[in-house]
Protein backbone atom coordinates (compact mmCIF):
# COMPACT_ATOMS: atom_id res chain seq x y z
CA UNK A 1 0.00 0.00 0.00
CA UNK A 2 1.48 3.20 -1.10
CA UNK A 3 1.90 6.47 1.34
CA UNK A 4 -1.03 8.12 -0.53
CA UNK A 5 -3.56 5.40 -0.38
CA UNK A 6 -2.68 4.45 3.03
CA UNK A 7 -3.14 8.22 3.91
CA UNK A 8 -6.39 8.59 2.27
CA UNK A 9 -7.55 5.69 3.91
CA UNK A 10 -6.98 6.75 7.03
CA UNK A 11 -8.26 10.02 6.04
CA UNK A 12 -11.98 8.78 5.37
CA UNK A 13 -11.59 6.17 8.57
CA UNK A 14 -11.22 9.46 10.82
CA UNK A 15 -13.82 11.69 8.93
CA UNK A 16 -16.41 8.84 9.42
CA UNK A 17 -15.40 8.74 13.33
CA UNK A 18 -15.92 12.76 13.07
CA UNK A 19 -19.59 11.90 11.40
CA UNK A 20 -20.26 9.83 14.41
CA UNK A 21 -18.91 12.21 16.90
CA UNK A 22 -21.26 14.77 15.15
CA UNK A 23 -24.41 12.74 14.96
CA UNK A 24 -23.81 11.86 18.74
CA UNK A 25 -23.68 15.35 19.75
CA UNK A 26 -26.87 15.84 18.24
CA UNK A 27 -28.58 13.29 20.01
CA UNK A 28 -26.85 14.95 23.04
CA UNK A 29 -28.62 18.32 22.00
CA UNK A 30 -31.79 17.02 21.18
CA UNK A 31 -31.73 15.25 24.28
CA UNK A 32 -30.88 18.72 26.39
CA UNK A 33 -33.00 20.51 24.53
CA UNK A 34 -36.34 18.37 25.38
CA UNK A 35 -35.26 17.21 28.95
CA UNK A 36 -33.56 20.12 30.09
CA UNK A 37 -33.73 18.67 34.10
CA UNK A 38 -31.19 15.70 33.42
CA UNK A 39 -29.01 17.90 32.33
CA UNK A 40 -28.84 19.85 35.48
CA UNK A 41 -28.75 16.59 37.54
CA UNK A 42 -25.84 15.38 35.55
CA UNK A 43 -23.62 18.95 35.45
CA UNK A 44 -24.60 20.53 38.70
CA UNK A 45 -24.90 24.04 39.59
CA UNK A 46 -22.86 25.84 37.17
CA UNK A 47 -24.87 23.77 34.18
CA UNK A 48 -27.74 25.97 35.10
CA UNK A 49 -26.06 29.27 34.82
CA UNK A 50 -24.89 27.64 31.27
CA UNK A 51 -28.68 26.93 30.80
CA UNK A 52 -29.48 30.90 31.36
CA UNK A 53 -26.48 32.16 29.37
CA UNK A 54 -26.91 29.89 26.42
CA UNK A 55 -28.93 27.37 25.34
CA UNK A 56 -26.48 24.27 25.45
CA UNK A 57 -29.27 22.26 23.72
CA UNK A 58 -29.07 24.35 20.23
CA UNK A 59 -25.43 24.93 20.73
CA UNK A 60 -24.51 21.07 20.82
CA UNK A 61 -27.15 20.50 17.90
CA UNK A 62 -25.58 23.71 15.93
CA UNK A 63 -21.41 22.05 16.83
CA UNK A 64 -23.18 18.41 15.73
CA UNK A 65 -24.01 19.86 12.71
CA UNK A 66 -20.94 21.55 11.87
CA UNK A 67 -19.18 18.24 12.86
CA UNK A 68 -21.29 16.12 10.60
CA UNK A 69 -21.01 18.44 7.67
CA UNK A 70 -17.09 18.22 8.09
CA UNK A 71 -16.77 14.72 8.83
CA UNK A 72 -19.13 14.18 5.44
CA UNK A 73 -16.74 16.77 3.11
CA UNK A 74 -13.65 15.13 4.78
CA UNK A 75 -14.56 11.74 3.95
CA UNK A 76 -16.53 12.39 0.68
CA UNK A 77 -13.36 14.45 -0.82
CA UNK A 78 -11.10 11.90 0.30
CA UNK A 79 -12.78 9.19 -1.37
CA UNK A 80 -13.52 10.42 -4.63
CA UNK A 81 -10.60 12.26 -4.53
CA UNK A 82 -12.37 16.09 -5.16
CA UNK A 83 -10.11 18.72 -5.01
CA UNK A 84 -13.20 20.67 -4.59
CA UNK A 85 -14.29 18.86 -1.11
CA UNK A 86 -11.24 18.29 0.04
CA UNK A 87 -10.33 22.86 0.22
CA UNK A 88 -13.23 23.34 1.59
CA UNK A 89 -12.76 20.94 4.98
CA UNK A 90 -9.11 22.75 5.08
CA UNK A 91 -10.83 25.79 4.64
CA UNK A 92 -13.47 24.92 7.61
CA UNK A 93 -10.86 23.04 9.81
CA UNK A 94 -8.81 26.21 9.44
CA UNK A 95 -10.84 28.24 10.47
CA UNK A 96 -12.15 26.39 13.48
CA UNK A 97 -8.68 25.63 14.31
CA UNK A 98 -8.02 29.88 14.38
CA UNK A 99 -10.94 30.84 16.54
CA UNK A 100 -10.36 27.86 18.76
CA UNK A 101 -6.56 29.18 19.69
CA UNK A 102 -8.01 33.07 19.54
CA UNK A 103 -10.62 31.36 22.53
CA UNK A 104 -7.40 30.26 24.30
CA UNK A 105 -6.21 33.42 24.46
CA UNK A 106 -8.93 35.06 25.73
CA UNK A 107 -9.25 32.87 28.17
CA UNK A 108 -6.23 33.03 29.20
CA UNK A 109 -5.54 36.80 29.38
CA UNK A 110 -9.45 37.44 30.78
CA UNK A 111 -9.78 34.77 33.17
CA UNK A 112 -10.50 36.84 36.27
CA UNK A 113 -13.61 38.65 33.59
CA UNK A 114 -14.45 35.28 32.96
CA UNK A 115 -14.82 34.35 36.94
CA UNK A 116 -16.37 37.78 37.64
CA UNK A 117 -18.87 37.02 34.47
CA UNK A 118 -20.31 33.86 36.31
CA UNK A 119 -20.15 34.81 39.78
CA UNK A 120 -22.84 37.99 38.92
CA UNK A 121 -24.64 35.05 36.64
CA UNK A 122 -24.98 32.53 38.62
CA UNK A 123 -26.04 35.06 41.59
CA UNK A 124 -28.64 36.27 39.74
CA UNK A 125 -29.72 33.05 39.02
CA UNK A 126 -29.94 32.35 42.71
CA UNK A 127 -31.95 35.17 43.25
CA UNK A 128 -34.87 35.03 40.88
CA UNK A 129 -34.94 31.00 40.66
CA UNK A 130 -33.81 29.17 43.65
CA UNK A 131 -37.11 27.96 45.00
CA UNK A 132 -39.23 28.78 42.04
CA UNK A 133 -37.67 26.31 39.52
CA UNK A 134 -37.42 22.93 41.07
CA UNK A 135 -34.44 21.98 38.65
CA UNK A 136 -32.17 24.69 40.19
CA UNK A 137 -33.23 24.42 43.78
CA UNK A 138 -32.51 20.45 43.91
CA UNK A 139 -29.46 20.85 42.24
CA UNK A 140 -28.31 23.99 44.69
CA UNK A 141 -29.78 22.25 47.89
CA UNK A 142 -27.92 19.23 46.70
CA UNK A 143 -24.63 21.39 45.85
CA UNK A 144 -24.57 23.19 49.33
CA UNK A 145 -25.51 20.21 51.32
CA UNK A 146 -22.51 18.24 49.89
CA UNK A 147 -20.02 21.27 49.81
CA UNK A 148 -21.30 22.68 53.23
CA UNK A 149 -21.59 25.92 51.66
CA UNK A 150 -24.65 29.11 51.36
CA UNK A 151 -24.64 30.76 47.91
CA UNK A 152 -22.33 31.38 45.57
CA UNK A 153 -20.52 33.82 47.77
CA UNK A 154 -22.25 33.38 51.84
CA UNK A 155 -25.81 33.96 52.38
CA UNK A 156 -26.13 37.59 51.61
CA UNK A 157 -26.76 36.05 47.85
CA UNK A 158 -30.26 35.52 48.95
CA UNK A 159 -30.85 38.58 50.05
CA UNK A 160 -34.20 40.15 48.09
CA UNK A 161 -34.35 37.11 46.31
CA UNK A 162 -37.56 34.81 45.32
CA UNK A 163 -36.47 32.31 47.88
CA UNK A 164 -36.68 34.97 51.29
CA UNK A 165 -39.84 36.67 49.77
CA UNK A 166 -41.52 33.70 49.94
CA UNK A 167 -39.99 31.74 53.07
CA UNK A 168 -38.80 35.15 55.04
CA UNK A 169 -35.83 33.47 56.01
CA UNK A 170 -31.93 32.09 53.80
CA UNK A 171 -32.21 28.10 53.08
CA UNK A 172 -31.18 26.53 55.99
CA UNK A 173 -27.79 25.21 54.68
CA UNK A 174 -26.69 29.20 55.27
CA UNK A 175 -27.10 28.46 59.15
CA UNK A 176 -26.04 26.01 62.06
CA UNK A 177 -29.31 26.01 63.61
CA UNK A 178 -32.56 27.21 62.94
CA UNK A 179 -34.66 29.47 62.34
CA UNK A 180 -31.99 30.49 60.08
CA UNK A 181 -32.43 34.70 60.03
CA UNK A 182 -29.51 37.48 59.29
CA UNK A 183 -28.80 37.07 62.52
CA UNK A 184 -27.90 33.45 62.81
CA UNK A 185 -26.58 33.12 58.87
CA UNK A 186 -24.18 36.22 60.09
CA UNK A 187 -23.08 34.18 63.30
CA UNK A 188 -22.44 30.81 61.46
CA UNK A 189 -20.38 32.33 58.69
CA UNK A 190 -20.95 29.53 56.36
CA UNK A 191 -18.63 30.19 53.27
CA UNK A 192 -20.06 30.53 49.74
CA UNK A 193 -19.69 27.56 47.69
CA UNK A 194 -17.91 29.89 44.57
CA UNK A 195 -14.33 28.86 45.96
CA UNK A 196 -14.90 24.97 46.48
CA UNK A 197 -16.56 25.09 42.56
CA UNK A 198 -13.73 27.22 41.27
CA UNK A 199 -11.42 24.55 42.50
CA UNK A 200 -12.93 21.78 41.08
CA UNK A 201 -12.73 23.33 38.09
CA UNK A 202 -9.24 24.52 38.23
CA UNK A 203 -8.23 20.88 39.15
CA UNK A 204 -9.63 19.58 36.01
CA UNK A 205 -8.49 22.37 33.73
CA UNK A 206 -5.43 20.17 33.33
CA UNK A 207 -7.87 17.55 31.69
CA UNK A 208 -9.67 19.82 29.67
CA UNK A 209 -6.10 21.51 28.26
CA UNK A 210 -4.90 17.92 27.52
CA UNK A 211 -8.01 17.47 25.56
CA UNK A 212 -8.03 20.95 23.65
CA UNK A 213 -4.28 20.03 22.64
CA UNK A 214 -5.16 16.83 21.33
CA UNK A 215 -7.77 18.53 19.09
CA UNK A 216 -5.81 21.00 18.02
CA UNK A 217 -3.36 18.21 17.30
CA UNK A 218 -5.55 16.22 15.14
CA UNK A 219 -7.10 19.25 13.24
CA UNK A 220 -3.54 20.24 12.03
CA UNK A 221 -3.05 16.57 10.74
CA UNK A 222 -6.32 16.43 9.24
CA UNK A 223 -5.28 19.81 7.39
CA UNK A 224 -2.07 18.20 6.69
CA UNK A 225 -3.46 15.35 5.27
CA UNK A 226 -6.40 17.23 3.57
CA UNK A 227 -3.08 19.59 1.70
CA UNK A 228 -0.94 16.53 1.36
CA UNK A 229 -4.12 14.67 -0.98
CA UNK A 230 -5.06 17.28 -2.55
CA UNK A 231 -1.47 18.23 -3.69
CA UNK A 232 -0.93 14.85 -4.93
CA UNK A 233 -4.56 15.02 -7.02
CA UNK A 234 -2.29 17.45 -9.20
CA UNK A 235 -0.04 14.79 -9.98
CA UNK A 236 -2.64 12.22 -11.36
Amino acid sequence: MSCFTFLKVMMVLFNLAIVIGGGVLLGIGIWVSVDSSSFLNMFGPLSSSVLQFVNVGYLLIAIGAVLFLLGFLGCCGAQKESKCLLMTFFSIVLIIFIVEVAAAVVALVYTSLAETILQGTVTQLLKNEYGKNTDITTVWNATMKDLKCCGLSNYTDFNNSYYMSQKHEYPSYCCEKDPCNEVEAEKSRVPGCFPQLLSEIRKNAGVVGGVAAAICALEIAAMAVAMYIYCRLDEK
